[in-house]
Formats: C-alpha cells, structure tokens, sequence
C-alpha cells in the first residue's frame, strides 16, 4: 500500500521514513502543513521523488483515520 515509507529499526529508531533514507515522514508533513511547497521540499531534498512527498501525504491521512464508536 505505501512502498515508499520504511521502517528499519536501524535507521531513525524504526521511525517512518521514505525509501531507508533518514528523512522522515514527519518532516515532510510538517514541512507541507507548515506551507512549503512539494516544489520547495524537492529542492531542499534532492534524492526525493514527487512521489516520495505524495506518499507522505497519503501515509499521514491514512494514519488519522478514525472510527467512531456510539454507545
């Protein structure tokens, strides 16, 4: 489902990354949040991919998927 973000124990303690490279997931969706371009983020990480930083996207909207449960 998202091939581009990682977890290897030995790279950021295990934190999502993309592609094994110690930039993680958090930084580019901070960085996206905080209004930086994908433009911008590519520029400042040259061996990042648009689709590196689309996946970021995907990954973190996936994680705040909620179920809500009535009583």
């Amino acid at each position: 489902m998202f091939d581009r973000i990682t977890f290897d124990p030995e790279i950021l303690r295990g934190r999502a990354c993309i592609r094994g490279m110690r930039i993680p997931v958090s930084v580019i969706v901070g960085q996206i949040a905080h209004g930086v371009s994908f433009d911008e983020i590519l520029a400042d990480y040259p061996d990042l991919e648009q689709e590196d930083v689309q996946q970021a996207i995907q990954y973190a909207a996936w994680l705040t998927q909620e179920q809500v449960q009535h009583a």
